[in-house]
């Protein structure tokens, strides 16, 4: 659900992943909304409040796909949106849903060297798409190094799942329900087999967590949403940076 994409790798296959996202941006939302039955919202809305206050500061939105995040945190008071996704077109396909007057900079990059200072951003909150990064880890330390001691990432993703429950729900809902209804929706069923299969290939949401706490967040937890196919994780920057 979240655009971003590598721009290199061993097989350096950004431009078919990237030319795939941008073939996807004008029915994305239509599909996300029919594939998730619009539970997805009420998804980012749980991340958006995961956020604390920090969701009224300045907030770098990654992975920002069409900007649903963006528009929310616009909503909920963020005083600055940086919206960062790989994928140009999906950016635009959202930016008519900004508010006017609204401070939302729309930025292309790589999620693994983000063109920002250090302790740039109050917050970082990531919504279905840091599977889709390869060398996930080096997006992890960027997002540590760009918060503001204390910050908080906030992760909204379809992690491997673990429970007996979630995996016979994910399983149906990733080989059957995601490319049938957004084939369906967007005329490129390879896409959503694409999109599938990304989940298959990530980590569980507890290898996520060490992760985070390897590149240098002081502590890191997770949830399972309602219905089970999705989770959300919080962490945090420690309130004195370590370099102190």
């Amino acid at each position: 659900m979240g655009g971003l994409a590598p721009v290199a790798g061993a097989a350096d296959r950004a431009p078919q992943v990237r030319e795939m996202f941008d073939t996807l941006a004008p029915s994305y939302d239509r599909a996300n909304r029919i594939i998730s039955m619009g539970l997805d919202q009420g998804w980012r809305r749980q991340a958006i409040a995961a956020l604390g206050p920090a969701a009224q500061g300045e907030v770098m939105d990654l992975c920002a796909g069409t900007l649903d995040l963006s528009v929310m945190l616009c909503a909920a008071g963020a005083r600055r949106v940086h919206a960062v996704d790989f994928a140009e077109k999906m950016l635009q396909a959202g930016a008519h849903k900004i508010p006017a007057g609204r401070d939302v900079q729309l930025v292309t990059a790589d999620a693994r060297a983000l063109p920002f200072e250090d302790s740039a951003v109050d917050g970082v909150i990531a919504g279905f798409g840091l599977r889709n990064v390869p060398e996930v880890h080096r997006a992890l330390a960027e997002c540590h190094r760009v918060l503001r001691p204390g910050g908080r990432l906030v992760v909204l993703e379809f992690f491997v799942p673990e429970g007996l429950l979630a995996r016979l729900l994910q399983g149906s809902y990733n080989r059957f329900v995601m490319p049938a209804i957004g084939g369906l929706v967007s005329g490129f069923g390879p896409a959503y087999r694409y999109l599938a299969g990304s989940i298959d290939a990530f980590m569980t949401r507890g290898e996520f967590e060490r992760t985070l706490r390897a590149q240098g967040f002081a502590a890191a937890s997770g949830r399972e949403m309602f219905p089970p196919v999705a989770s959300l994780v919080v962490a945090q920057k420690a309130e004195v940076s370590d370099a102190s």
